[in-house]
C-alpha cells in the first residue's frame, strides 16, 4: 500500500474518462446513423420517383399503342372501302382484338392520377364507340352495298379519329409533363442523397479525427509520458515524475505513479541510511576491537615477553635446565604477538586511521604475494567512511586475486576529481569472476553501495578480471 497523497475516490473515476468515451462514442454514433437514415429515405424517395417515371413512360407507350391501333382500324377499312378485299381487314381485325386489353392496362396505369384516369376513359369510350357504333357497321354496310358506305366512311370517321387523336395528344402531353417532373424529381432526389452522404461522410470523418485527437491527448500522450517514467524509475531514476493534468482514469494512473515513485524514493533513502548505520557501526565495531586488542591483550602480551626475558637473564648460571622453556616460552608469546598483530590489522589498519588511504593503499600493495602497479591520485585525506570503503575494496580484490586469478600483475588505480573517487583494480588473470552468493564481492557492494557509491564487475574467461568502483566524497 502506497503512504502519501491518497488518490482520487473512485466515484469520481467513474464520472471522468469513461463518460466522456461513451459520450462521445454516442455523438459519433447519432451523426453516423441520422447520417445512414436520411441517405436511406432519400434512396427510398428516389426509387419511388424512379418507379413513378418508369409509369409515365409506360403511359406513353401504352397511348402510342392505342392511337396506332386506331390508326390501323381507319387505314385496315379505308383499304376495304376502296378495294372491297378483305385482305386489307387484316390489321382491323387484330386491332379491335388487341384495343379492349391495350384500353384496360392503360386505365389501370393511370389510376392513382385522376385527370389522367378520365382522360383514358374518355379514349377508352370513344375507342370503344368507335368500333362498335362506328368501324364495324361500317364494314358491315361496305360489305352489303360498297357504293353507298364509301360515300357515308368519309366524314364521320375523319371527325371521330380526329378527336381521338386530340385526346391522345392531351394524354401524352400530361404523360410528359409527368415525366419531366418526376425526372426533375428524380435529379433532386439523388442530388439529395449525394449532398447527405457526403455530408454524413465528412461529418463522421472529422467527429473520427476529433475523437481521435481527443483519445490521443488525453490518453494516448499521458500513458506514454508515464510508461517513459515508468521505464526511468526502473533504470534506477527515482526522481522520475510526471504531471498530473490527466483526466479521470489517466489522472488516477499519473498520481498512483507519483504517489508510488515517491514512496521508493523515500525507502531508498531510508535503506541508503540504514546500510551507511550498518557499515559504520560495523567499522567502528573494528575499530573498537582492533584498539581493544592493541591496547589490552597486545600489550599485555608484550610484558609478558620481556618479563620472561628478564626471568631468563636473571636465572643462575647454574640453573641451565631452566633458560631452554623459557627462551621457546618467549619465542611462543612473540609469535602470539605477531599473529594478534595480524589480526589486529586485518579488522582495522591502523596506518589507515594514522596516515589516511595512500599510505595504506602502498601497504597493501607491498603485502600482495601478487606485483602491484600501483597509480594514486589522491590528495590529502578523505572522509573516513570513503577511506575505510576504498581499503577494503583494494583489500578484498588483492585477496581474490592472489587466491583465484592465477595473475602475473595486478594495477590498482586510485583518481579523485569532481567530488568523485574512481578505484580500479585490474589483473592479467584466468578471469570468469562473480558476484554469486558467498563472494567477498557482495559485501563490497553493500559498503560501496551504503555511502551511494556504484561497484562494477567486468571478468570474462581467458581476459583477466577488472573490479570499478565509485565513491562519492561530500567535500572531497
Amino acid at each position: 500500500m502506497f503512504l502519501g497523497r491518497s488518490l482520487r475516490p473512485a466515484g469520481d473515476v467513474s464520472r471522468g474518462l469513461t463518460v466522456r468515451t461513451v459520450a462521445a462514442g454516442a455523438v459519433l454514433a447519432l451523426i453516423v446513423g441520422g447520417a445512414f437514415a436520411v441517405l436511406l429515405a432519400s434512396i427510398a424517395d428516389l426509387r419511388d420517383v424512379r418507379l413513378r417515371e418508369q409509369r409515365s413512360a409506360a403511359v406513353l407507350t401504352m397511348a402510342n399503342r392505342l392511337e396506332r391501333l386506331i390508326i390501323d382500324m381507319e387505314a385496315g377499312q379505308r383499304g376495304f372501302a376502296l378495294t372491297d378485299q378483305e385482305a386489307f381487314l387484316q390489321p382491323w381485325h387484330e386491332a379491335i382484338a388487341a384495343f379492349p386489353g391495350q384500353a384496360s392496362t392503360l386505365e389501370r396505369l393511370v389510376a392513382d392520377t385522376p385527370a389522367q384516369r378520365a382522360r383514358a376513359r374518355t379514349i377508352t369510350a370513344a375507342g370503344t364507340s368507335y368500333l362498335n357504333d362506328y368501324s364495324v357497321p361500317l364494314v358491315e354496310a361496305i360489305r352489303r352495298d360498297p357504293a353507298r358506305a364509301r360515300t357515308a366512311e368519309i366524314a364521320e370517321g375523319k371527325r371521330r379519329v380526329d378527336a381521338m387523336r386530340a385526346d391522345f395528344d392531351a394524354l401524352v402531353a400530361a404523360a410528359l409533363s409527368m415525366a419531366r417532373t418526376e425526372q426533375q424529381r428524380s435529379d433532386a432526389a439523388a442530388h439529395r442523397a449525394s449532398a447527405v452522404g457526403v455530408s454524413g461522410l465528412i461529418a463522421s470523418v472529422a467527429l473520427i479525427g476529433a475523437y481521435s485527437g481527443y483519445l490521443t491527448r488525453a490518453v494516448v500522450v499521458p500513458v506514454r509520458r508515464v510508461a517513459g517514467a515508468t521505464r526511468r524509475l526502473a533504470d534506477g531514476d527515482l526522481q522520475a515524475r510526471v504531471s498530473e493534468r490527466g483526466a479521470g482514469e489517466v489522472g488516477v494512473l499519473e498520481r498512483g505513479f507519483n504517489t508510488m515513485a515517491v514512496t521508493l524514493a523515500r525507502q531508498q533513502e531510508e535503506l541508503a541510511a540504514s546500510r551507511s548505520r550498518i557499515v559504520t557501526s560495523a567499522d567502528q565495531a573494528r575499530r573498537r576491537i582492533e584498539r581493544d586488542l592493541h591496547d589490552g591483550i597486545q600489550q599485555r602480551l608484550v610484558s609478558l615477553v620481556l618479563e620472561v626475558r628478564a626471568t631468563q637473564a636473571g636465572l643462575p648460571p647454574d640453573r641451565h635446565e631452566l633458560a631452554e622453556p623459557l627462551d621457546r616460552l618467549a619465542e611462543g608469546l612473540g609469535e602470539a604477538v605477531d599473529e594478534l598483530r595480524e589480526i589486529s590489522r586485518g579488522i582495522h589498519p591502523a596506518i589507515l586511521s594514522e596516515a589516511g588511504l595512500g599510505p595504506a593503499l602502498k601497504t597493501l600493495a607491498r603485502r600482495s604475494a601478487v606485483p602491484v602497479e600501483l597509480e594514486l591520485d589522491v590528495p590529502g585525506r578523505l572522509p573516513e567512511p570513503v577511506e575505510v570503503a576504498a581499503y577494503y575494496v583494494v583489500s578484498e580484490s588483492l585477496t581474490n586475486t592472489a587466491k583465484h586469478a592465477h595473475a602475473t600483475t595486478v594495477t590498482v588505480r586510485a583518481h579523485l576529481a569532481d567530488g568523485m573517487l574512481r578505484l580500479q583494480v585490474g589483473d592479467d588473470g584466468v578471469g570468469g569472476a562473480s558476484t554469486g552468493e558467498g563472494s567477498g564481492l557482495l559485501g563490497l557492494a553493500d559498503r560501496v553501495e551504503a555511502l551511494s557509491g556504484t561497484i562494477a564487475l567486468v571478468s570474462p574467461p581467458g581476459q583477466g578480471t577488472t573490479l570499478s568502483a565509485e565513491l562519492p566524497v561530500d567535500g572531497g
